[in-house]
């Protein structure tokens, strides 16, 4: 299928005109606000939100030109509270849910709402694979370190000695480092924020969007009614420390990111890494275009019957 332009005067949901993108005014929070969100008070994910509506807002992107994509869990709530379009999908599938939107609709900003149990233990495998594929997608992971929907039980990234529903005791487990398994899997960007900086997230949600490529962010947000205060120790206004990635970080380096990716908790924050790589968007669009150069005369609706006779 053949998207259409980036400018295009039309909007793709219903065909109404809209006046050239030089004459329409950004939207605003009010425009893009929906439900009220329903997170308990003091929840990191509001800050996440309020920034998601700042970056929309800044990048003047209207309701057609991006799409919000979540699993399930608090976090995932996220598409509920955005008036645009999008999905709340099943647990740990919204990955290949967006995978597809991004594929058949290229022009699209494709973000992608998750938790750490929704994005590391149901959803592991498509995490792995979506970003070895390289998909031209946005995916910002709200990292508590607990499960809150269900009321505290141990994450994949809850700290060894967490005591939780499941682990009253204590977790014994290793937790998932998400930025040495995103480097792992080969991920093209990989961040990390938290929801104590909003300028900060901000930023690197811009530096995402604007990746020609798999764009992985984790951003640390407390869960105050499970874990309540789990992420002093990167919040300067609570004691702790906000480190930034050194200014002389190589951000192509993959084993300097994997060096900072393995430091203690609180870690580093910034771009760990960052390069080129092409996408399966393109790959795939580069496919579609050489068998179309042999078929040139033929409608789509031919192309699959023929194809459907050679089956036979």
């Amino acid at each position: 299928m053949t998207p259409p332009a980036t400018d295009s005067p039309a909007n793709v949901s219903t065909g109404a005109v809209q006046p050239p993108a030089a004459e329409r005014t950004p939207l605003t929070k009010k425009e893009l606000a929906a439900d009220h969100p329903t997170w308990c008070p003091g929840c990191g994910d509001f800050s996440v939100l309020a920034i998601y509506y700042k970056l929309i807002e800044k990048r003047r992107l209207w309701h057609e030109k991006f799409v919000s994509v979540s699993g399930i869990g608090c976090s995932s709530r996220f598409p509920y509270f955005v008036q645009a379009h999008g999905a709340h999908y099943i647990h740990g599938r919204a990955l290949p849910f967006a995978s597809g939107v991004s594929l058949s609709r290229p022009d699209l900003h494709v973000f992608v709402l998750s938790g750490d149990g929704d994005a590391f233990s149901i959803g592991g495998n498509h995490f792995t694979h979506t970003a070895r594929k390289n998909i031209k997608l946005t995916l910002v992971v709200m990292d508590n370190e607990v499960y809150g929907l269900t009321k505290k039980q141990t994450s994949p990234t809850s700290r060894i000695g967490f005591k939780s529903k499941t682990d009253i005791w204590g977790a014994t487990d290793q937790p998932v480092n998400p930025l040495k398994q995103a480097l792992a899997a080969g991920a093209t960007f990989v961040a990390r924020t938290t929801h104590t900086n909003p300028n900060h997230m901000l930023q690197m949600m811009e530096a995402a969007m604007d990746h020609d490529g798999f764009s992985f962010i984790e951003c640390l947000s407390e869960c105050v009614e499970f874990f309540e205060g789990a992420f002093d120790a990167s919040n300067p206004r609570k004691g702790g420390q906000f480190v930034e990635v050194p200014k002389d970080h190589d951000v192509t380096d993959e084993a300097a990111a994997y060096r900072l990716a393995d430091k203690p908790f609180p870690g580093c924050f910034g771009i760990l890494y960052k390069v080129n790589r092409p996408t399966k968007n393109a790959n795939e669009a580069k496919i579609i275009a050489d068998h179309r150069t042999k078929v040139q005369e033929l409608k789509d609706w031919e192309i699959m019957k023929k194809t459907f006779e050679r089956m036979k």
